[in-house]
């Protein structure tokens, strides 16, 4: 198979993914910078994506003036034009700028918090006119390096206001954006808020418009925290609440290395390819990840078309492991338990169901011997992954 990707994929990466100009903490960019133009033209060039994600400041610098915006964008939409491309996802930058040393929307300054709402409602027109339908909330900046500074309970407060406002909005001005927050445990702040997916889901429950509201969980935060990143989506799917995904890959334990997707950990990528087709996911499969700091940009179009093979090959591969014989023998050989309220476990209460099942005998031993072939079951899974 050629595995070459289509549209209909929903494949998409940022302006800021695949045109990183290499640069790292501990030294300056390895290739030169692009315009937003230019980066679509590249990402065309490397054929199949659907679309182009942006933070505001990607699209249009925080200190331009109305004229180089209006240019910038006039470009922007030009090349979009010109390729077919779309614009699937947009987002605030609230961490890059020094305003936001201790966070945007937790802020201990109110001016601050108050600029954050302001800059991403802005953020949010900006998104909106380009046809965006996914939001990103990804807090950066909102946590803090000592517990001396802030009051956790104040800050979540304080997360929540500033969220809440923001759903009105959406709903005023009629964006109809799906807000995904994006949790992360650390880096660049010591200890960030909503770190886990667990965090997000609990945060948000407690909204006005928790239907407006979702997760947008990546890979990485959830493997540099030592994670199983396939739970944490499985649990985003099950709370309804998936809105989109970040995809790429990461050392456990390491800091946010944004590798290509399936690079460091490709069962781990299958497992959780596997979980999205499984489970019909539809939405949008946005590579948020970086090419190697030594690539020039004919490499970084071979780690983009890279990132969505690598995605196709797993599919494929998922489709094999569900179809395959052995598998399905393996599977087949496992206890299944008997019927509801005659051997199995019950799925509702019912006050018969309680009796029945106070009162049952259960021979333990015969319970423990029962085969369980995961050893078995594991192999022929990187049999499949191995193409033996």
């Amino acid at each position: 198979m050629a595995f070459l990707p289509t549209p209909d994929d929903k494949f998409t990466f940022g302006l800021w993914t695949v045109g990183n100009p290499g640069r790292d903490p501990f030294g300056e960019p390895t290739r030169a910078g692009l315009a937003p133009a230019e980066i679509v033209e590249l990402l065309d060039e490397a054929g199949g994506a659907l679309g182009v994600n942006f933070h505001d400041n990607d699209l249009v610098p925080i200190d331009a003036t109305q004229a180089e915006a209006a240019t910038i964008k006039k470009d922007f939409a030009a090349a979009l034009e010109r390729t077919g491309l779309r614009v699937c996802m947009a987002t605030t930058n609230l961490f890059g700028d020094p305003v936001f040393k201790d966070g945007a929307f937790t802020s201990n300054d109110a001016d601050v918090r108050a600029y954050a709402v302001h800059k991403t409602m802005h953020a949010m027109d900006l998104g909106a006119e380009f046809g965006a339908d996914v939001y990103v909330m990804w807090g950066g900046r909102e946590g803090c390096e000592t517990d001396a500074a802030k009051d956790p309970v104040e800050s979540l407060n304080r997360y929540r206001d500033a969220v809440n406002f923001l759903c009105g909005y959406n709903a005023e001005k009629g964006y109809n954006f799906r807000f995904a927050l994006e949790p992360k445990p650390n880096e660049p702040r010591g200890h960030i808020f909503l770190p886990t997916i667990g965090h997000c889901l609990a945060f948000i429950a407690s909204l006005e418009h928790p239907d407006m509201v979702g997760v947008n969980p990546e890979v990485a935060h959830e493997h540099m925290a030592g994670l199983n990143f396939t739970h944490a989506v499985a649990m985003t799917l099950w709370a309804g609440k998936l809105f989109h995904i970040d995809l790429n890959d990461q050392a456990y334990g390491r800091y946010d290395q944004d590798f290509r997707f399936g690079s460091e950990s490709p069962k781990a990528a299958f497992f959780l390819v596997k979980l999205l087709e499984d489970h019909g996911y539809s939405g949008y499969r946005h590579f948020d990840s970086h090419a190697y700091r030594t690539s020039d940009r004919a490499d970084v179009i071979e780690f983009a078309r890279g990132s969505m093979r690598t995605y196709l090959m797993l599919k494929d591969a998922a489709k094999r492991w569900n179809a395959d014989a052995k598998i399905k023998e393996f599977l087949a050989s496992m206890p299944q338990g008997g019927l509801l309220g005659k051997g199995g476990a019950p799925r509702t209460y019912s006050p018969g169901i309680a009796a029945e099942l106070h009162g049952r005998a259960f021979d333990r031993a015969a319970l423990a011997s029962r085969p369980l072939p995961y050893e078995a079951l594991d192999q022929r899974t990187i049999e499949i992954l191995l193409g033996a």
